[in-house]
């Protein structure tokens, strides 16, 4: 913990942003990664919009915290989701968590791979880990959330 606290105010002093590092390095566990290009809520939970359809997640962040993730709860295809209102959980060594929704929409994909792999979500939270596809009811909510030098 202390080496964590070290680290992150080390890393404001210098103003160094793990937005800036695309790939992990040694130094990875230290900070935790964040993408530019992404929109982030403040309860940790990342959105990819491309086209009609946007990608959910939770951050790196949020994975780090929990730990070992090894059950994940996701709704099914064809359901929605509203804003600020739970989806589903995850499920790790140390707690279970609920995941939000950062927009409203009608879900159009989940990711079954997480019922056999729930550690996706830590070894790869911004792209094999991601949790469902939602093609939103009001794109404009988009704007509320943060972008990656906000949220870090």
């Amino acid at each position: 913990m202390a080496l964590r606290m070290w680290a992150s105010s080390t890393a404001n002093a210098l103003r160094l942003s793990s937005a800036t590092r695309p790939h992990f390095s040694p130094l990875s566990r230290c900070f935790s990664s964040v993408l530019d290009g992404l929109k982030y809520a403040t309860s940790h939970e990342w959105v990819k919009h491309e086209g009609s359809v946007a990608t959910i997640g939770i951050t790196d962040h949020a994975q780090d915290h929990l730990g070992e993730v090894v059950f994940v709860d996701l709704p099914d295809t064809g359901g929605s989701v509203t804003k600020a209102t739970g989806f589903g959980a995850v499920e790790s060594v140390k707690a279970t968590s609920d995941v939000n929704s950062p927009i409203s929409g009608e879900i159009v994909e989940v990711n079954t791979k997480l019922s056999e792999t729930p550690g996706l979500i830590n070894s790869s939270p911004y792209e094999d880990g991601w949790m469902i596809k939602v093609k939103p009811s009001n794109p404009s909510e988009l704007e509320s959330l943060m972008g990656a030098k906000e949220y870090t």
